[in-house]
């Protein structure tokens, strides 16, 4: 059984929007500008992910942004990416332009949850802010990855909506990634 992971970048305050500066958000751009550092240590953490991922997951428009940028890179990490399995909730992209992708246009609900029966190991759901909540408001997220990043940026798309009830995690791992905070939840589910 697959187990879904959502692997997000996030700020201090919880915001996840435009964090590579390419969305106009008047504060975008904070991944690429915090810190004086190299992020070699957040680099190998996520070609870890990668490589230990059995498949991707994702939200048209995080999909469109990766589709137009990773298949002309090279590397281990574009490699990985690249070939590995990747699926994408859209009820409007109709040919995928990445290789390896399979468009979900269903119910989400039940196309993720068959997805989960059907696959081994670890679905990683990175940004698809959207699909997220829609995967928390449904009990389809297994563990949660924060890497935060040492920015308060006052205004912006924030990681967690309102949802319909207490959502309890337990935190499993906590390590520090270059001058950033890298925190592992678990969900946590009451026994059947």
């Amino acid at each position: 059984m697959g187990k879904i992971v959502v692997s997000e970048n996030v700020t201090l305050d919880g915001v996840v929007e435009d964090p590579a500066g390419a969305e106009a958000f008047s504060r975008g751009g904070w991944v690429g500008r915090v810190g004086e550092r190299g992020r070699e240590e957040a680099a190998k953490v996520l070609l870890d992910e990668a490589l230990g991922a059995g498949a991707q997951l994702f939200g048209r428009r995080t999909y469109e942004f990766l589709a137009a940028r990773w298949p002309s890179r090279s590397g281990e990490l574009a490699d990985r990416l690249n070939d590995m399995a990747k699926y994408v909730v859209s009820s409007t992209l109709k040919v995928p332009d990445w290789n390896n992708t399979t468009i979900l246009n269903g119910d989400v609900v039940n196309d993720v949850s068959k997805l989960k029966q059907e696959l081994e190991g670890e679905i990683v759901v990175a940004g698809s802010i959207r699909l997220v909540r829609t995967l928390i408001e449904n009990d389809l997220v297994d563990e949660m990855r924060l890497m935060i990043y040492p920015v308060v940026l006052g205004a912006g798309e924030r990681l967690f909506g309102e949802t319909s009830e207490q959502r309890p995690v337990r935190l499993v791992e906590t390590r520090s990634v270059d001058d950033l905070a890298y925190l592992t939840y678990e969900v946590v589910r009451e026994a059947a």
